[in-house]
């Protein structure tokens, strides 16, 4: 694990039960087939340095964020910890706000309701469309309001502040592009215009929880920096 990765790590919360950390867009929340670099690796690694402990390290992932999409993420440092927060996610009271920044001008705010599944096409893993009544189907829902409109050689962009509610599969991409506002450079989803910076223009600002031990509200924000987002006029 290069040492770099470890000291760049940005750490927002951390205590005996859990850290929270910024995930940079193009990392792998965990490892998978490849040899590509992950954040459930840099964070082991970031607790087995600082803490000197010696064999390994336990860090539960509890849940993902795509590679694409930055922002931030809860890791538990015990067992008991990550059943706990696993239940909180199940019973869907970890709140999670993502920012994203869509082609056009979306209603001023609204829910989405869809049936979604998860498939495999040309060696592809992707969301689609479905119905109650597909067995595999998952309801996916998702609250958002358009916070600006802006004009970038004459295109409208807007940024959206996205509640999640459910958490499937490529869910707010999918989404978006169903309502007819695929997210900027997000071409599995639809958009097709320029590809601006070559980043996904979505990023988990926000999350809000109940602490799984310490029974306290937690909640912590960070917003992106950088190209889109600098037209966001943070809270």
């Amino acid at each position: 694990m290069p040492t770099t990765l470890i000291k760049d790590l940005k750490v927002l919360y951390e205590d005996n039960h859990l850290i929270i950390v910024l995930k940079d867009e193009g990392i792998l929340s965990q490892s998978n087939y490849s040899t590509d670099v992950d954040l459930l690796s840099i964070v082991k690694e970031y607790i087995k340095e600082k803490y000197q402990k010696e064999g390994n390290v336990y860090i539960g992932l509890v849940h993902r964020l795509d590679r694409r999409v930055g922002g931030l993420m809860i890791f538990a440092k015990t067992s008991k910890a990550a059943a706990r927060l696993s239940a909180i996610i199940r019973e869907q009271s970890l709140e999670k706000k993502y920012l994203a920044i869509v082609t056009g001008n979306p209603p001023q705010e609204g829910e989405l309701v869809d049936y979604l599944k998860k498939v495999t096409i040309n060696n592809q893993q992707i969301s689609v469309e479905t119905t109650i009544n597909d067995p595999k189907a998952k309801k996916a829902i998702l609250h958002f309001k358009n916070i600006k409109t802006f004009t970038i050689d004459s295109l409208d962009f807007s940024i959206l502040s996205v509640d999640l509610i459910t958490g499937r599969y490529n869910q707010i991409r999918k989404q978006l592009s169903l309502l007819g506002f695929p997210i900027v450079n997000d071409f599995k989803y639809g958009y097709r215009g320029e590809n601006y910076y070559n980043q996904l223009g979505l990023f988990c600002y926000q999350i809000s929880f109940n602490h799984p031990i310490k029974k306290e509200i937690i909640k912590i924000t960070h917003y992106p920096s950088g190209w889109f987002w600098e037209k966001l006029e943070k809270e």
